[in-house]
């Protein structure tokens, strides 16, 4: 990983690194905000409509049900920005920014072509992700708290915060490995163009062939790392905020 960063920095310039940034922030921003709001909402709207008891007993379901709806309307606000990150970090020269490539994509190839022809790849790859990474959260996180042998309500701020960033690494390496060969696979459609005629699906099953089990894995050290840590940090602070706002008992089913 480390030799890959001297590489590009080598070849193209420390500024190569934070190419497509602005996209990036843009869409990543969007989607947590539908996905941690969404997860909330119909984790809620699950529990009132079955009852705490059974959703208690049934709250894996609960947790991947929750989470792959959110994730659906997350994806639908992310991809338009995850297109024009991938298309600025591919081809460097195609746009100046975020508002320029945004444009130049919208105007050249249209709403659904632009935008959304990596939709069903980015489903593939983020609803089992951000079902992996909520369901091992939840359950890693109950058996921490399981473990201090105290309530959760009499646990220390700061140790919750401990179990948060622990259970969120957990969480991250998990969805990491579930999501690899459909992120390599999305980002592959979104760099080539199809052929006039070829389905999506048979486009993804060429590309997964040609990349085999190997190819379709490859990078996923780095990635874990990044997801992993990123994800720690991400339930870290999704739990002190939820705790300043009072609404850490609201929609709890753990047992």
């Amino acid at each position: 990983m480390i030799s890959g960063f001297r590489q590009v920095v080598q070849a193209e310039g420390a500024g190569a690194l934070l190419t497509g940034f602005g996209p990036t922030a843009a869409g990543y921003f969007l989607q947590g905000a539908f996905k941690f709001g969404g997860y909330e909402f119909f984790k809620k709207t699950f529990i009132e409509l079955v009852g705490i008891e059974k959703a208690s007993e049934n709250r894996t379901a609960i947790y991947l049900g929750s989470a792959a709806i959110a994730e659906f309307f997350a994806d639908v606000a992310l991809c338009p920005l995850e297109a024009t990150r991938i298309r600025l970090v591919s081809q460097p020269t195609f746009a100046s920014g975020l508002i320029g490539g945004f444009s130049k994509i919208l105007k050249e190839e249209g709403v659904l072509k632009g935008f959304y022809s990596g939709f069903g790849p980015i489903l593939l790859k983020q609803v089992p992700y951000t079902m992996a990474k909520f369901v091992v959260f939840e359950r890693a996180a109950e058996a921490f708290v399981k473990s201090m042998g105290v309530p959760k309500d009499e646990i220390l701020p700061s140790t919750m915060t401990g179990i948060n960033l622990a259970s969120g690494v957990i969480a991250g390496t998990v969805a990491a490995i579930v999501s690899q060969p459909a992120d390599t696979l999305l980002s592959k459609i979104n760099k080539q163009k199809g052929a006039v005629g070829e389905s999506l699906t048979s486009r993804l099953i060429g590309m997964a062939g040609q990349l085999g089990v190997k190819g379709l894995f490859l990078g996923l050290g780095p990635r874990i790392v990044m997801v992993a840590t990123l994800t720690s940090f991400q339930f870290a602070i999704y739990g002190d905020i939820k705790r300043v706002l009072g609404a850490t008992g609201g929609v709890e089913i753990a047992k």
